[in-house]
């Protein structure tokens, strides 16, 4: 099975980043799998879909904001994702951008074989290179989450 880790975000917009921050750690502990590839991106819907052609399953990486304790980290499917990049007011939602891939013939994931990674970000707005402290503890959560949604049987590597 083809997998895609794909860490989303703004390295310049504070805990926006942090999910480029994670596909970036992972790189490094996943090298020599040729079953899962690593990368990062800056955009969503449409442009969040084309990444995925050709695999059959994607963890995507991102900040997320609803109001919860900075750091928290939550595992979500398609239709429940609020994460900034997976959604747009000027691009589709990454499920619809999804639905539309597979009715037009696309080789893509089912929407069961996505799931995102999202943790809850303190700050998206401040320019800055650094993640808020909360979320930088975070990070290496966030690493052995997608590890164990890897390999289940041994996410300790």
């Amino acid at each position: 099975m083809k997998t895609l880790v794909l860490g989303l975000g703004n390295p310049l917009l504070t805990d926006d980043g942090v999910g480029l921050r994670v596909a970036r750690e992972l790189r490094t502990r996943l090298c020599g799998r040729p079953d899962v590839v690593v990368e990062e991106d800056y955009w969503g819907g449409l442009r969040l879909m084309e990444r995925m052609v050709g695999f059959d399953r994607s963890i995507v990486i991102d900040a997320i904001c609803t109001g919860g304790e900075p750091g928290t980290i939550r595992c979500l499917r398609v239709q429940d994702m609020p994460t900034q990049h997976t959604a747009s007011a000027h691009d589709a939602t990454l499920s619809t951008a999804l639905s539309f891939g597979h009715r037009v013939g696309a080789s893509l994931p089912d929407p069961d074989d996505v799931l995102v990674v999202a943790v809850e970000a303190a700050d998206v707005t401040s320019f800055g290179e650094d993640c808020t402290p909360q979320v930088d503890a975070a990070i290496p959560r966030a690493v052995e989450t997608v590890l164990r949604e890897l390999d289940p049987r041994g996410a300790q590597r």
